[in-house]
């Protein structure tokens, strides 16, 4: 079973009987937080931290360190470094700027799931300063186990590893992929990659493939609300992937029907990187650098879009600017690789509106109007007992009461 290539012929939105916030009790009321918690996966920051990162990447599964080494090259490759967490650094940055700019009292913290800052070291910093209801905002935009569940998992345990259980409280913002502070940047950096190839004289037949993360199938299928469709399939347009990509497929067309008012004779296919474990383990493909092998020869250009990412991390700076990359150069294939969102001003405002929907004021008691650019959304506040589901049923934050 696969993902296959979805091109630009393909209807434009999910039926809107699918969507999943039927029950009103998936929105959150707005209540007064006290502070912002950036939530990141976290990165190493020199080549003594690569293979104690990953062990916590991997803690749990039982991996030796000698597998660990054949990821472990990816870093090394760059001195070791992750560029994820200066991302983080300057997005805390940009956040704090932007709530000043606004006039919201609230602090802005960053904590992460695998590397220092840690989350139960930052809610204790939080809670020493007064801070005892906070609103998470985490760094991935799409539904799935690891782009939500799992950290919904870690802010829990971080609460109770920092002993704070009962003493703290931590929400967390809605998936936000169809937000249009994650689409329009989204779509500027993908007319900006078409544009390039058309000062290069490579724009006649372009091709852009939107890159996102690969999960073992069983993930897929699991992510998102289960009663999805009337019928109880859990997957939005009954195509592979479960809501994890039908996701990603909402927000594709949404790009390219801007893009190709500019660019109408642009394909587009949703492609899969990174996949990792056991090779008898069925993940999405196909893979970004079988997709590009399996490019016709009519294809003059091509633009590649990392849209499962919010920055640029490993993923990005390996699977894609490496390997990627050199696939195109060995058929001769002008390529093109366009940034993330980044610290891109209109996803900084975005996460920032996320922020305000929740944020109870004297002037916003009910909260900021909820934007969505897709059939699929607005999506929900707060998740049921069995979306996304993981190995185990494990403690979770911003979890819908129980029958919701």
């Amino acid at each position: 079973m696969s993902d296959s290539a979805t091109s630009s012929t393909d209807s434009a939105h999910a039926s809107s009987a699918c969507k999943p916030l039927a029950a009103s009790s998936r929105t959150a009321p707005a209540r007064e937080y006290d502070a912002i918690l950036l939530t990141g996966f976290g990165g190493p920051e020199g080549q003594d931290d690569v293979i104690p990162y990953l062990r916590n990447v991997t803690r749990g599964r039982g991996i030796p360190d000698e597998r660990l080494e054949e990821v472990a090259h990816h870093y090394r490759a760059f001195g070791g470094v992750s560029p994820i967490n200066q991302q983080n650094r300057d997005l805390k940055a940009a956040l704090e700027a932007e709530v000043a700019a606004r006039g919201l009292n609230l602090p802005v913290y960053w904590g992460n799931r695998n590397w220092d800052p840690y989350l139960a070291d930052t809610l204790q910093e939080a809670y020493a300063q007064g801070h005892t209801r906070l609103l998470a905002l985490v760094t991935a935009s799409f539904s799935s186990y690891s782009g939500c569940r799992q950290y919904r998992e870690d802010l829990a345990k971080a609460i109770a590893d920092a002993g704070l259980e009962g003493q703290i409280e931590v929400d967390k913002v809605r998936q936000y992929f169809d937000h249009p502070g994650f689409v329009n940047p989204n779509i500027d950096a993908v007319l900006g990659g078409l544009r390039e190839l058309r000062g290069a004289g490579r724009a006649e037949a372009p091709h852009v493939m939107f890159a996102t993360h690969s999960i073992p199938l069983s993930a897929s299928d699991a992510s998102g609300p289960r009663e999805g469709l009337p019928d109880g399939t859990p997957v939005a347009t009954g195509e592979a992937g479960g809501w994890y990509a039908d996701q990603q497929r909402a927000v594709a067309r949404l790009i390219m029907a801007a893009v190709m008012e500019e660019f109408p004779e642009a394909e587009w296919s949703l492609v899969y990187q990174s996949r990792s474990g056991s090779p008898q383990t069925p993940w999405l493909e196909p893979d970004v650098n079988d997709a590009i092998e399996s490019l016709p020869e009519s294809v003059t250009g091509l633009v590649i879009s990392p849209i499962g990412f919010v920055s640029d991390h490993m993923e990005v700076k390996w699977d894609l600017d490496t390997e990627a990359l050199e696939t195109c150069a060995e058929r001769g294939l002008a390529a093109v690789r366009v940034p993330t969102v980044g610290i891109d001003p209109a996803f900084v405002a975005g996460l920032i509106d996320l922020v305000q929907e929740r944020h109870a004021t004297a002037d916003a008691p009910q909260g900021a109007a909820r934007k969505s650019l897709t059939d699929l959304g607005p999506w929900q506040d707060v998740c049921p007992a069995d979306c996304c589901l993981g190995r185990d049923l494990r403690p979770v934050v911003a979890e819908a009461p129980a029958g919701a």
